[in-house]
Parts: structure tokens; sequence; C-alpha cells
């Protein structure tokens, strides 16, 4: 294709040289003579495009025989010639030109370049014109290679994000490219040297850091959707039990978020069950013992329990179960199983199944439309709050706290733990379980709440024991122990202990945490 394009590209250049030189040699000869009507270049190429359309006006006419020679040579030439200046136009339309000339004109505007088409491609594009009315998408393929074109304004420019970034050049406020597929950036070779460019790029993937360099931020399409399950489908004070089936990549991330973000009182305990092959997640986490009860349910704290057979035969424990998961990776094995249990088994909690498009009257989780958005690809809302969380810990440490730019992953993602927390912190609060979103009014409502009910000092405790225990728990899934001082590379920290064994000072040290919703307050202008 791009020989072929380059040999037309030559054929016109050679084209449009002979035609430049025949004008000037008739004007150069038909000039002289009285009679002749062709004395300037405009003249010599208003009769040319006469001829070669064949329109052929006689308002202009060569008298001299050399000059009649030429009118004949553009005479015979003009369904050639225009046969191939009609072809250039569709080859460049069809081409990369067209398009990147239509960029050009749209250099102040945030350029969006997908380097695929895929469904989790244009989804999150869709969402993003959504939320940018100065959104520019552009797809990194030919159009005749797209099984559908977007209902929605786009470009095709197969083209690498290097020629995307010249383009764009340092016009505009943004530039942004996305690997949708999974695990993309270190196989497509688009992605090659893409650290180096100036532009934010965010890379779909299983695995691996939230940032890799300055520039390439990871997303995890399965910890977007756990994350998106507990903030809308939150934990209630009346659930005592929840079954996970499947334990694959969204299982292990329901697992982990549940985990992380399920604390919503000293005095409320969970049990899970989880059915899958747990065998890699309990080699991988293996400090989780202390702060959960492993493989038996315990009435003081949460408990773990995996379970080596399968969910089959597990009746009694799925009768008792306030909710059941069907998370298995293998969407169609979920519904197999949600038949299942519709049809034999005796069910008193809800079920959710995993599905990747909604369906009416079933509680579903993962929709693809609710997982590829602007908030948990770009992730601006929540490292809004993560960064502003760890200013106003800067602000009470001056001295030993790092600015957000200078903080380790580790320490980032204890930030974006804590900043997912807020939500339960706010429901906690203003005791609504049912709330979903966070807007200014209910930060400044649950503010209020917070700083008069910690007027009492058991109010004031019970606050401190969720933040430290939801802060250990991040810290032992994370393989962190106990040390008499804070040494990050050993992975321990004096603070990995129980919450009654820590100095006044350290229990107040998450006070933080729930100051945040004071700063956010003030932020969003409350």
């Amino acid at each position: 294709m791009k020989r072929r394009r380059r040999f037309l590209t030559t054929v016109v250049l050679i084209v449009v040289l002979i035609y430049i030189t025949l004008l000037l040699l008739l004007m150069w000869v038909e000039k002289p003579e009285p009679a002749s009507s062709i004395n300037t270049f405009i003249d010599a190429l208003w009769y040319s495009v006469a001829t070669l359309t064949t329109v052929g006006y006689g308002d202009t006419a060569p008298v001299t025989p050399l000059g009649r020679a030429i009118g004949t040579v553009f005479v015979l030439l003009s369904t050639g010639i225009l046969v191939t200046l009609v072809s250039a136009l569709i080859s460049f339309l069809a081409s990369e030109g067209f398009p990147l000339l239509r960029l050009s004109f749209q250099r102040q505007k945030n350029w969006y370049y997908f380097a695929d088409t895929g469904i989790e491609s244009t989804t999150l594009a869709r969402k993003i014109l959504e939320s940018d009315d100065q959104a520019v998408i552009i797809y990194g393929q030919s159009r005749n290679k797209v099984e559908e074109t977007p209902d929605y304004p786009c470009l095709f420019a197969n083209v690498s994000p290097a020629r995307i970034a010249r383009r764009k050049g340092n016009q505009g406020s943004k530039c942004s490219v996305f690997f949708m597929q999974e695990n993309a950036i270190g196989v497509d070779p688009r992605a090659v040297n893409i650290s180096d460019l100036p532009v934010e790029v965010y890379a779909r993937t299983v695995s691996g850091e939230e940032m890799l360099s300055g520039n390439i931020h990871f997303f995890h399409c399965y910890e977007c959707c756990a994350r998106e399950y507990w903030r809308q489908k939150p934990l209630s004070r009346r659930e005592r039990r929840i079954v996970l089936i499947g334990f694959g990549y969204y299982g292990a991330a329901l697992l982990k978020y549940a985990i992380l973000t399920n604390v919503i009182s000293p005095d409320h305990h969970v049990a899970y069950h989880v059915f899958g092959d747990a065998e890699q997640f309990l080699q991988m986490h293996n400090h989780l013992d202390l702060a959960f009860s492993m493989q038996k349910e315990a009435e003081d704290r949460d408990s773990l329990i995996f379970h080596d057979t399968g969910w089959a035969a597990a009746h009694d424990i799925l009768a008792a179960a306030d909710r059941i998961i069907l998370c298995d990776d293998d969407e169609q094995k979920g519904w197999d199983i949600f038949w299942h249990l519709r049809r034999y088994y005796l069910i008193r909690g809800r079920i959710d199944l995993r599905s990747s498009r909604p369906i009416p009257d079933v509680s579903h989780i993962g929709v693809t439309s609710d997982i590829y958005t602007p908030e948990h690809g770009l992730r601006t809302t929540l490292n809004h709050v993560a960064i502003s969380m760890n200013n106003l810990y800067r602000s009470s440490h001056p001295k030993t706290a790092l600015d957000w730019d200078h903080l380790t992953d580790n320490l980032r993602q204890s930030k974006i733990a804590a900043s997912e927390h807020l939500f339960v912190k706010v429901r906690i609060l203003l005791e609504d379980e049912t709330l979903t979103e966070l807007t200014a009014d209910t930060l400044a409502q649950a503010y209020a709440v917070y700083c008069d009910n910690i007027q009492d000092p058991a109010r004031l405790d019970e606050y401190r024991k969720i933040e430290h225990l939801r802060w250990f728990r991040y810290y032992l899934y994370h393989n962190w122990t106990y040390g008499t001082v804070r040494k990050p590379a050993l992975r321990q920290d004096p603070r990995i202990c129980p919450y009654e064994a820590l100095a006044p000072y350290e229990q107040a040290y998450g006070d933080y945490a729930w100051k945040l919703m004071g700063e956010l307050r003030l932020k969003n202008g409350g």
C-alpha cells in the first residue's frame, strides 16, 4: 500500500511538472502574436482547463503552429490527466493525508488517539466525547479495515502515535494515546519508544503498577469492575456472608477491593466464601491471617474461607449467603451457574452476575459501558482526591511528607486506596447505605457530622479504629509486616499491629483521611 502511494505521488509530480512546462511554453510562443488571445500564464491555464475538461468555451485559442501543437497535446492528454488527477484526489481522500490535514485545523482541541477500534475503545471514546466538548477522537487504523464505523464523530488515520504527536505539536491542551488491547504496550510495535513522546499514554493490562514511566499509565479493567461494583452495590451492615463463585481475574479483583474498602465498623464482621482456584492468591498474600480469620468463620473479625470443593455441593453456604457474586472470567460459564442456582437451589440473598451487557431484571456487574469510562481509564477524579489527601497530610507533616510527584508507587496506591474508602466514610457519617455518588453537598453534610461527632471521645475512637483497620488491611494485603521503625525496602512499619497497641499519636495518624471531606468541600466551593 505504501509503495503504491509513493508511485502515485511520483506520477502526479511528473504530470504536474510537464503540465506547468507546457503552459509556460504555450504562453511563450503565443504572446508575441498580435492576434493571439493567450498573452499571460493565466490565459494559458484557462485554455488548458477548458480543453482538459472538454468544455471548450472558444474564448481563447492558440494561433501559432507550435501553440496549436501544444493544444493538440492537451486534447490528447485531457482524459488521461483528468483521470490521474481524479485518482490522485481519491487516493488523497482515502489515505492518511486527508485526516491529517483535517487534524491540522483542530490543533487547539484535545486529541485522543486509540490504537484500535475494539468495543473497549469505542465505549471509552464515546464516554470521552460526552464529557469533553473539545475532544477529537482518532483511530490508528484505516477506515476500510473497520467492520463497523462508529456512529459518533471520529477520524481514521493509519499512522503511529509519534506522527500524531508531531502533528499536534505544542498546541492545545491535551494529547492522549490509548492501547486498549490487554498488555498491548509490550507487543504493539506502535508502542515502541512511546515513553519519549510528549503525550499521556493509557494502557490496559492485567498486572503491573499504575505507572511505568512519567507518561505511561496502566489501568486494569478487572480492578475497574471491582471498584465500580463495591461503589454501586456497597456492603450493608445487615450483610454477614458473601459468596464469590469464580476466582480468575475478576474474582481476585472483587475480593481485593472487598478487603481494602469494606470496613464499615469495628464491630461489623463479614465472612467471604470463595469458590475457585485461590492457590496463587494465597501464596502471594501470606499475611492476611493477621487481620482475617482464615478458613473459619469468626465472631470478632472478618473471615476468608477458600473452598477446595466446587460450589455445587455447598447448599447450606449458598442458602445462608446475603449475596452471591458470579464472577467467573468466562461469561457464559457465569450464566450457566446463574441458571442452575435459580433452578435447583434455595437462595435467600441476591445474586450479582458478571455480564458485559445490562440484563433486564438481573442484578449485573461489569457492564462494558460502566467500566470503560474516563473516570476509570484516566482516573482524574480519583487521583485528584488522592492528591488532595496527600496535600492535607503534608500540611500536618511538612518535614517528612513528600509531594505527589515524588511518592513511590506503593505510597500513591495507599493514598488512592484511602480515597476510595471516602465513599464508605460518607455513608457511615450520613447513615445512608444507598449513597453511590459524592457531591459538594454530601461532603459538606458528612464533614459537619464528623466535626460534631468527634466531640464524643468514643465516636472519635471508633472512627480512628475504622481508618486504622482499613490501612492495616491494605498493608497486610501488600505483605508488609511489623517493624520497630518504618523500612519500605523491607516492607516493615511499626503501626502494623492492632489498634490497641498503638501509641495515642499513632492512633490519630489517620485523622486526615476523615478531614479530607472538609478539604474537598472547600475545593468544591462549599
